[in-house]
């Protein structure tokens, strides 16, 4: 009997004494278990389920594929048109071969495309130093504990509430030379001289466009610079006028320079409300609002759906991202040095 217990041991070499087949004999005689390998790809599996990245996967993933899709998507679908000929009557040619930046070089050469993209950096930068210098002196005056403060912030905040349509269908009307507000206001005190035809002359209609858009946004800027006022501690102010400093001098050497980041978040977002004006320029103009007042995007928006030149638009609305890139991205970029991102 003991010899066929023997036979059989060398026949099945896996097996142990007791029949068990959770191991497998070595060479030198001894067992090597092989169920804690898979007890432990078991456990990384659960915990890889159990994690938080998997388990709020159902809260972030769809809208991240429906911005993935709708907005990048778009951009770059926008980016192959503007590199064929596409007009909007036939299929543009996707091949890899049919490409070229014929629709950039056009625009290049294109002095409308050039007046645009002028009136655009105007636009851009005396929009945003106004805003930025208004809403300054606003929230300095406001930070000075005077009565109805939050009446004030309202009042300075409330136009910012309103889109781009109502308030260029206001300013439209403040602007008639008939029946508008301002030339009727200045007529009523005797200035007729100083009456114009605000939004019909060509020297006159990007300024008129500049100002209505201060008006609505440099509310914004004033609550920024008030949040930024409100977290200086009172004893710089303090240990400014201890060490004799004006009042002036105290806002230039200690408190502006602690307004940076302050100054920097506001500037990027108006820069970016000052590229997004076509909406203004659409309902007060039209889709042509002619060369003094002529932006990219309603250059874009005329080329594309105005004349079907759906390829020459896109290489210009690809210029415009650029430029939105060209402001967001250094700012991003500062703000992931400094670790807040």
């Amino acid at each position: 009997m003991q010899s066929l217990k023997d036979a059989f041991r060398r026949l099945t070499p896996g097996r142990g004494d007791s029949g068990d087949d959770s191991g497998e004999v070595r060479a030198d005689g001894g067992t090597t278990v092989t169920g804690e390998r898979t007890e432990s790809e078991t456990g990384t599996g659960r915990s890889l389920l159990s994690s938080d990245f998997v388990q709020s996967m159902p809260f972030w993933l769809p809208p991240f594929l429906l911005m993935g899709f709708f907005v990048y998507g778009a951009i770059g679908w926008n980016l192959v048109i503007s590199l064929t000929d596409f007009s909007g009557l036939i299929l543009p040619e996707y091949e890899i071969s049919e490409f070229d930046l014929e629709m950039y070089r056009q625009a290049f050469s294109d002095p409308s495309f050039w007046t645009a993209a002028q009136n655009t950096l105007v636009l851009l930068v005396a929009f945003t130093a106004v805003c930025l210098l208004f809403g300054l002196l606003l929230a300095i005056l406001v930070d000075q504990e005077i009565r109805f403060e939050n009446t004030f912030r309202t009042v300075y905040l409330l136009p910012m509430s309103l889109s781009f349509v109502v308030t260029a269908k206001f300013w439209a009307w403040m602007y008639n030379p008939q029946i508008g507000m301002i030339n009727v206001t200045l007529r009523q005190f005797g200035l007729d001289f100083l009456t114009l035809q605000w939004i019909s002359n060509p020297d006159t209609k990007l300024a008129a466009v500049i100002f209505a858009l201060i008006w609505q946004f440099s509310g914004y800027a004033m609550v920024v610079y008030l949040a930024g006022l409100r977290a200086i501690p009172t004893s710089h102010y303090e240990a400014a006028k201890v060490d004799g400093a004006s009042t002036i001098k105290m806002y230039w050497r200690v408190i502006l320079p602690q307004l940076r980041a302050s100054t920097m978040s506001a500037a990027v977002v108006l820069m970016v409300f000052a590229l997004k004006a076509f909406d203004f320029l659409y309902v007060m103009f039209g889709n042509n609002p002619g060369p003094a007042a002529d932006i990219l995007a309603t250059m874009m928006f005329r080329e594309a759906f105005g004349s079907n030149n759906w390829a020459y638009g896109s290489a210009i609305a690809i210029v415009l991202f650029g430029m939105a890139l060209a402001v967001v991205a250094p700012y991003l970029y500062s703000e992931y040095r400094r670790g807040e991102l």
